[in-house]
């Protein structure tokens, strides 16, 4: 699976850091919606195709954390990575819906916060927008420091 493959090159190119991390989540809870559908409905090769790709972007998210930068937001977040991590592979080998499901409740308000953030940065673009090439976004959008994304 090509991770954000859902989504069109333009719409890609033009997301901010934070647009982008919205959209991996996305993706992520998307892919466990349908393991969970898959493994009540038998759909065997649906359900671990899915469960990769869950696996897969929420991988992707927690190898690109910015621990150095990040601290205990970082931390807490590679916590909630590596368990889901670790808990994925019981969806396929018990054919256990109730963990994509649990995954989904731990990312669901990760995702939440990442599209606030992404409102606030844009809403600080938006505000500093007449201000000419020394201005700045508010602290939420300029914590990321133009790196990548703590998610």
């Amino acid at each position: 699976m090509k991770i954000l493959s859902s989504y069109g090159s333009e719409e890609l190119m033009a997301a901010t850091p934070s647009r982008l991390v919205v959209m991996l989540y996305d993706e992520a809870i998307g892919a466990l919606r349908t393991a969970a559908i898959a493994a009540r409905n038998g759909e065997i090769e649906q359900r671990f195709n899915a469960t990769i790709a869950a696996g897969e972007i929420i991988g992707y998210l927690y190898m690109n954390l910015d621990v150095v930068h990040g601290g205990e937001i970082a931390d807490s977040l590679g916590a909630i990575y590596a368990h889901v991590l670790r808990r994925l592979p019981q969806v396929n080998v018990h054919n256990d819906a109730d963990v994509a499901e649990e995954a989904i409740r731990l990312l669901r308000p990760l995702r939440r916060s990442w599209v606030e953030l992404d409102r606030l940065a844009n809403a600080g673009e938006d505000a500093m927008a007449g201000f000419g090439e020394g201005a700045t976004a508010p602290a939420a959008a300029s914590a990321m420091n133009g790196r990548r994304p703590v998610a």
